[in-house]
């Protein structure tokens, strides 16, 4: 499995404006949909928490259906679908998606 080496001056997490950053891009939530990345890119992606469980009196999202997408769109949304999988978690599903932006994004340069 390969280590992930980052530094920490290298992510920026802050809330700017009506967007939170987190790693550089922006990360928004709309009801059950959460979006990261820059529209301005080839890709980003879409997290749809499709259940919520009980931690410590607080609901909080449980199955994630996670999709990288491009941001073509001269093509359907459902077309442009790269990657798609269902993480239990937001932090794991976060965590790969986050992974597999980074590469297809340094790919497409």
């Amino acid at each position: 499995m390969a280590e992930w080496s980052v530094k920490k001056e290298d992510v920026q997490s802050t809330v700017d404006g009506d967007f939170l950053i987190y790693r550089n891009r922006p990360l928004v939530r709309e009801n059950n949909i959460i979006c990261y990345g820059d529209m301005a890119e080839k890709y980003y992606l879409k997290m749809i928490v499709m259940t919520e469980k009980e931690y410590k009196g607080k609901k909080v999202p449980d199955q994630i259906y996670l999709q990288l997408l491009s941001t073509d769109t001269t093509v359907p949304e459902s077309q442009r679908v790269v990657k798609a999988i269902m993480k239990a978690g937001l932090s794991e599903a976060l965590e790969l998606g986050v992974a597999w932006l980074e590469r297809y994004l340094e790919a497409s340069n």
